[in-house]
């Protein structure tokens, strides 16, 4: 029997990436949904789920999963071909990017960055290797290789010793007991007031929301949970993030499997994730908490489950109060779930179109007669 097919190991740039890409929602949709697949695919998602997450064929699935084993995070962006023939040869375009993303102090320019004529300057008068081209050919070849003009950024490394550990746990626990793994973390802030969002309407006449940014009914936390075996997600809305409200979720998870076996809750490091009353209680009720590395919450299977939430429920909303906010995510909840495509039906579809493929191929072979 073939390996699933599943994403490589992410390191902690790409999981923080991935997941600033899926929470925000916004740029390119396409860069978004396979975002979408490649996080769902790391937390221990199977392709049949991820393909009920994001409205998708499992081969495109696949075929995502594949591309970003072999490419990285260039593969989330669609490549455009044309255009008219480069007249600067491979070797020079990849001096230019070295030179470009290069310090200008580490080559002997007395400034901390370039700037498109300073960047020019500097290939036309290099002594060694001689560049020439214009400016607006210049920002054409950094747009081509990604190389753009932004701020500088910090970032964490993941200083977990147990890094590797822990992620082999969770994957171990989501491959071998799907049926037994469940995943919680918190969803928020929620607040009142007009969120920005997008929708279908008239060219030139886009759907208008008050400009009243006052915040007046304080913040909540949805406390989600993940089946990863059923596919399924649920939560409740509460006013903050406690080692009570933790327990009390747990205590519920352990209900969803009455059958007292042992249970798997994947969840990130928070402190109130970790009490002592919690780690007691799940002791004696079977339960094994499957924490994340530190700045690793990436490797949660629910973190993926969580874009749907702002882009269907929050993004584009005018909310009155917390009550009609709660309404609307425990009515896409049960949207959610009652509309999961179940593997049965998924299978009869792809055999479907293996009979389509099939008779149009064969018809394709067929051999032609010519008139007299």
């Amino acid at each position: 029997m073939a390996e699933p097919v599943r994403v490589r190991r992410l390191s902690d740039q790409e999981g923080q990436q991935l997941l600033r890409i899926t929470r925000r929602g916004t740029g390119s949709a396409v860069r978004l949904r396979r975002a979408m697949v490649v996080l769902a695919s790391a937390g221990g998602n199977t392709v049949p789920a991820i393909a009920r997450l994001v409205q998708a064929d499992e081969d495109t699935v696949r075929q995502v999963i594949h591309r970003f084993n072999e490419m990285g995070m260039v593969s989330l962006d669609p490549q455009w071909a044309g255009g008219r023939p480069r007249l600067i040869s491979d070797d020079d375009e990849a001096f230019i990017v070295e030179t470009a993303s290069a310090r200008p102090e580490a080559l002997g320019r007395p400034f901390t960055r370039w700037s498109v004529r300073k960047l020019a300057d500097y290939l036309t008068g290099h002594a060694a290797r001689r560049v020439r081209t214009g400016r607006e050919r210049l920002r054409q070849i950094l747009h081509q290789h990604r190389i753009t003009f932004q701020r500088t950024k910090t970032w964490k490394e993941s200083t977990d010793p147990d890094r590797d550990v822990k992620l082999a746990r969770i994957e171990y626990v989501t491959a071998q007991f799907p049926q037994r793994v469940f995943a919680f973390d918190e969803f928020g802030p929620l607040v009142i007031r007009p969120q920005a969002g997008a929708g279908w309407a008239p060219s030139g006449h886009p759907q208008r929301l008050p400009a009243n940014y006052h915040k007046l009914h304080g913040v909540r936390q949805f406390h989600g949970c993940y089946s990863v075996g059923d596919d399924q997600l649920w939560g409740v809305v509460r006013r903050r993030k406690s080692a009570t409200n933790t327990l009390a979720t747990l205590k519920s998870i352990r209900a969803a499997r009455p059958d007292w076996a042992p249970i798997y809750v994947v969840l990130d490091n928070l402190s109130a994730h970790k009490g002592t009353k919690i780690r007691a209680w799940a002791a004696r009720n079977k339960v094994e908490l499957c924490f994340t590395p530190t700045y690793a919450s990436w490797a949660n299977p629910i973190e993926a489950q969580f874009g749907p939430l702002r882009t269907f429920v929050i993004a584009g909303s005018d909310h009155p109060n917390h009550t009609v906010l709660t309404r609307k995510l425990q009515a896409y909840l049960r949207w959610r779930n009652a509309n999961a495509r179940h593997p049965d039906v998924m299978a009869a579809q792809r055999r479907e179109r293996a009979r389509i493929r099939s008779e149009r191929q064969q018809v394709w072979r067929q051999p032609t007669t010519r008139a007299a």
